[in-house]
């Protein structure tokens, strides 16, 4: 496939002062957020609560982060599928990741700062803690603004009430001579959303409809890819079909930071009667987020085109 680089995905300013409920700015954007996530499956919001000091700040701890040990950073362990520490792998040699479950709390983002750092690393637990704030505002607001686009606003306090976060750290170096450039293959997240954020170092890529690879340029720091997941896909009953994206590091002579917020539900996870009728009735079954994860790990789910549809679909 080839890539379309004069082809740009969605940019919705999130940081309007007249974006309000109610407004018609706010009517307007929950439209273009409804339009944007059903064309691309994503699209790029400026959010500019989030600072260039903090942002700066960030991405110094993240360098941090990723040159300690080895040793260290695999102690970053979960029993929730995709949560733990990857990296190592022969076949993608750019990629390293860790992640801080639950990162708005102090606790569990302190928890994670004294397993990196024995004697901890403040810096780093303040900044991580700050930006996550941001990043679970942001999704709220989102989301609060696309349940109201689809008229099903009655769902929301209960799905928010759900949602269990991940914040995960990112690191793909430069490629070596004769190596590969792919710093993560092409798929879709199992998420219900997905918003990344990166460094000065571009390499994402997302497949658009008519299946061209475009590459995504963020034009500021406070710039945000939005971005759909399999769960959202289900949830939306198919009005919504997850961002498939990959990372090439193919231009790139310095290492790709980037950071993603990660949104689960802790619950099972109802499609809404609104979103089906009788032409389209509702395609999938309720269905528990992580028990899909645990069957999206599976030899089963490996041999179909689509683990969700084969999970919970109809």
């Amino acid at each position: 496939m080839r890539s379309q680089s004069l082809s740009t995905i969605p940019v919705i300013d999130l940081s309007n002062e007249g974006l309000k409920p109610g407004t018609n700015t706010w009517v307007s954007t929950c439209q273009e957020i409804r339009l944007a996530m059903e064309e691309f499956g994503c699209f790029e919001g400026i959010y500019s609560k989030v600072s260039v000091e903090l942002h700066n700040q960030v991405f110094g701890t993240t360098e941090e982060l990723f040159d300690l040990p080895t040793e260290i950073k695999m102690k970053n362990t979960s029993t929730k599928p995709y949560f733990d520490y990857f990296g190592q792998y022969s076949y993608l040699p750019l990629y390293e990741s860790l992640g801080i479950d639950n990162p708005t709390t102090l606790e569990s983002t302190q928890s994670f700062t004294n397993l990196m750092w024995s004697f901890g690393n403040h810096r780093f637990c303040e900044s991580a803690l700050s930006y996550s704030e941001l990043m679970v505002e942001l999704d709220k607001m989102v989301i609060g603004m696309l349940f109201e686009s689809y008229g099903v606003e009655r769902c929301y306090e209960s799905y928010i009430e759900s949602v269990n976060y991940l914040l995960r750290y990112f690191k793909y170096r430069t490629p070596d001579m004769n190596e590969t450039t792919m710093g993560l293959t092409p798929h879709t997240d199992k998420t219900m959303t997905s918003i990344i954020h990166q460094n000065h170092i571009n390499g994402l890529q997302i497949k658009t409809r008519d299946s061209e690879w475009i590459d995504v340029h963020p034009s500021s720091p406070s710039s945000f890819i939005f971005m759909a997941g399999d769960a959202l896909m289900a949830w939306s009953n198919d009005r919504i079909l997850p961002c498939y994206h990959q990372v090439i590091m193919s231009h790139s002579t310095e290492t790709r930071y980037s950071l993603g917020m990660f949104s689960f539900s802790n619950g099972i996870i109802e499609i809404p009667q609104e979103l089906g009728d009788d032409k389209s009735p509702l395609k999938y079954k309720p269905f528990d987020h992580f028990e899909f994860l645990h069957f999206n790990q599976s030899q089963a789910a490996k041999k179909t085109p689509c683990s969700i549809k084969d999970y919970c679909g109809n």
